[in-house]
Parts: C-alpha cells; sequence; structure tokens
C-alpha cells in the first residue's frame, strides 16, 4: 500500500511541476537550533567533542549528531559546500550561505542563561539581526577586493538564495521544563511564539529573502529527553511508546506555523514559500522504525542509563574522573547506523538521510510561488503518504 501511496504522490508532484522549470540556489542562509547547526554554538561556548561527529569526515563538527544533518544533504543536493555558522571565524567561507542557527535557539528569546539551562541566547530574532548585519557588512567589506571575493557572497546572492528555518522545538520544551500544563503552553505561549515567528520572516523578506523552506516540529514525545523530564502516565503513551500529550502539543504548533505560512504567503507578494512536514516523517520512523532498518526506536545510541539510554546528568560524551583517570562513560553504541535517535535529543545521520530523502522532491519546486489549489493537492498527498 505505502509503495501505491509513494507512486501517485510522485505523479501528482510531477504534473504539477511540470510547468514550472527546475529550481535551483546559489545559497542557502539558515535559522534555528541544533537540528540545523553546523557548528555555531560551539564557536561561542566551546567545541562539542566525541562522541559528536564520529561519522562525519574530520570529526568534531560542532553537530549534535554522528554525523550530517537534513541541512548538510540540502547543501549537497545543490552543489554547494557545508554552510560555515556565522559565529565562527576560522575557516569560514560565506560565498555560498550562512548558517545563524544555534543548539538550544528558541523563537522567543528565554529568560536565563545558557549555563543554567542549556537555552542558547541566539533566539530566532537575534539570528536575524545578525543576518541583517552580514548582509550589510558584507557587501561593504566586499567591495575591498582580494580574498574577500571569495569568502562573501555576491551582493546578488541574497535575492536568489533559499532560506531554510527549522525551530521551534525548543519554545515547547522550554514550557515543559518551566512546569506548564500542556492547555498553558497552547493557548497561551504558541500564538505569541507564531506571531514572532512571522515578523522573523518579514524582516528576512525586508533584507531581500524571497525564497523560505520552513519546516514545522518534530514529533518531541518520542524523544527521551522529554518523556524522561515530564510526568506521564501509562495512559499518556502511544502503541509506539510516545507521549500522546506532547505530541499533540507539537501539532497544535504546526498547525498554527502552517496558517501562519499561509498568512505570510498572502502579505509577502514576491516570497515562495514552502512548508515542509517534517513531522510526519519523524513519526513515521518511530513508527515504523525496522521497516526503516533501524533496530532502535526510542532508545538513544549515545549515553549512559535510564530507560532510553538517556540520563540528563550523564550525557552522551560525558567523562568522569576514575582513579585519576578521565573515563568516557556518554558511550557510543556500536552501529548509530542502526538508531534513530542519536543522545535522546537528536536524530542519528541515518535518521536525517531517510529525512531528507523524502523531502528533497519539493526543493525542485521551492522557487516558485504556490498556486491556491496545488498547494491543497500538494498538501493532501504529503498527508497521506506519511501519516
Amino acid at each position: 500500500m505505502k509503495s501505491i501511496i509513494s507512486s501517485l504522490f510522485a505523479l501528482t508532484f510531477l504534473s504539477l511541476s511540470s510547468t514550472h522549470a527546475q529550481c535551483h540556489f546559489p545559497a542557502i542562509f539558515n535559522f534555528g537550533d541544533s537540528n540545523s547547526d553546523t557548528g555555531g554554538l560551539s564557536a561561542a561556548f566551546g567545541q562539542v567533542g566525541p562522541p559528536h561527529g564520529i561519522s562525519f569526515p574530520g570529526s568534531p563538527a560542532g553537530r549534535y549528531c554522528d554525523g550530517h544533518l537534513v541541512i548538510d544533504f540540502l547543501a549537497e543536493s545543490f552543489g554547494l559546500p557545508y554552510l560555515s555558522p556565522f559565529l565562527d571565524s576560522v575557516g569560514s567561507n560565506f560565498s555560498h550561505g550562512a548558517n545563524f542557527a544555534t543548539a538550544g535557539s528558541p523563537i522567543r528569546a528565554v529568560n536565563t542563561t545558557f549555563r543554567r539551562t542549556g537555552y542558547s541566547p541566539f533566539s530566532l530574532d537575534v539570528q536575524v539581526v545578525q543576518f541583517s548585519n552580514f548582509h550589510n557588512r558584507s557587501q561593504r567589506v566586499r567591495s575591498r577586493g582580494g580574498i574577500y571575493t571569495t569568502i562573501l557572497p555576491e551582493a546578488n546572492i541574497f535575492s536568489k538564495a533559499l532560506y531554510t528555518i527549522d525551530v521551534g522545538q525548543n519554545d515547547l520544551t522550554a514550557g515543559y521544563f518551566a512546569k506548564k500544563t500542556v492547555k498553558e503552553i497552547g493557548t497561551t505561549d504558541v500564538p505569541e511564539i507564531i506571531s514572532q515567528f512571522k515578523t522573523a520572516v518579514m524582516n528576512i523578506y525586508k533584507e531581500g529573502g524571497r525564497y523560505f523552506w520552513i519546516h514545522n516540529t518534530g514529533p518531541i514525545g518520542c524523544l527521551a529527553y522529554v518523556i524522561e523530564w515530564f510526568p506521564l502516565q501509562a495512559s499518556d503513551f502511544d502503541v509506539h511508546g510516545c507521549a500522546s500529550p506532547l505530541n499533540h502539543l507539537a501539532q497544535q504548533f504546526n498547525e498554527a506555523l502552517e496558517q501562519a505560512v499561509a498568512e505570510l504567503r498572502a502579505s509577502l507578494s514576491e516570497a515562495a514559500i514552502t512548508y515542509v512536514d517534517v513531522y510526519s516523517i519523524k513519526y513515521e520512523l518511530f513508527a515504523h522504525a525496522q521497516e526503516y532498518g533501524f533496530s532502535k526506536s526510542l532508545v538513544s545510541c549515545c549515553g549512559y542509563g535510564g530507560n532510553y539510554n538517556y540520563n540528563r546528568k550523564t550525557p552522551c560524551g560525558k567523562k568522569i574522573i576514575v582513579e585519576g583517570k578521565e573515563v568516557l562513560i556518554g558511550k557510543s553504541c556500536d552501529e548509530p547506523d542502526k538508531a534513530i535517535v542519536w543522545d535522546g535529543i537528536h536524530f542519528t545521520q541515518s535518521a536525517n538521510k531517510i529525512i531528507f530523502d523524502k523531502i528533497a522532491t519539493g526543493l525542485s519546486m521551492a522557487c516558485h510561488k504556490q498556486e491556491q489549489e496545488e498547494e491543497r493537492s500538494f498538501s493532501s498527498f504529503t498527508m497521506n503518504l506519511f501519516l
């Protein structure tokens, strides 16, 4: 049945794209959190060490993963180099874009410090300010000539680039960890968070951004760091072991985000905005782990202890001193490619590759404005394919 639905989806997408030229982007500017951070937080607060990056050539790679992220595969698909973090001044090349994402970043600024809670001070609004400064200053510096013409983008790149955004997960978990109820977060926090998200997109548009690729948030109720923290009853878990109340909240956020995208399409007349349903794809991995070649579903590859090989006090990469010697106890599993979850919070390279492969077809249409009828047809087949 799944293959039949996939074929129908492919045929429908081909019929929609037949009247449009294939899209190619000369650069990518990315905004978000650890799902797409290629080294920003490491540049600001110290390098994320091994076993993070063990599947990445030349590790450590500044990524909270064993290897590549979805944004890495996306850059590869356009023949672009991996995105340099905006915050990293060593060896960076921004001629084909920049990455403003940092692990722990929310949409809405959190009133705390990174050292206390792990939430990044580089919230989405700050990332957009950084982008605005980068846009203006890069052109002034590039005009000096020399090496600057090879490491900074040309002026026309900004209107032709793809602007990718994957953020929101930390806003929801911040509410949980502040002991708010799911209802409180959904009714009070989500509307304000979405409002700030819309403002961020509009500000990027003012800077010349025209092509947007926006991911919704994933099924956080399937991630150990949320399950282990939040008080849950046995009845709260679905048949796949995920916490339904938390996933329902993620879906509530996503519904509001999708509505916001529709409103942005209506108000930003020159923008092509693609809403990407990664929630359904990620949940599909948990629901049918073995069919995708995974032996571990909810259990983390890297970590120590607990029901899911996850303990927030003993995270992936944790070392302790035993008889005067440093010993790694937050170890990686032997086969990261057989796990969906890397460290109780993030996905493995293998999972990220599947996620990318399932959304990649849409990239060929990301430079075209979606007509209402096309959008309806594409969304309905996406829903059937992944739910």
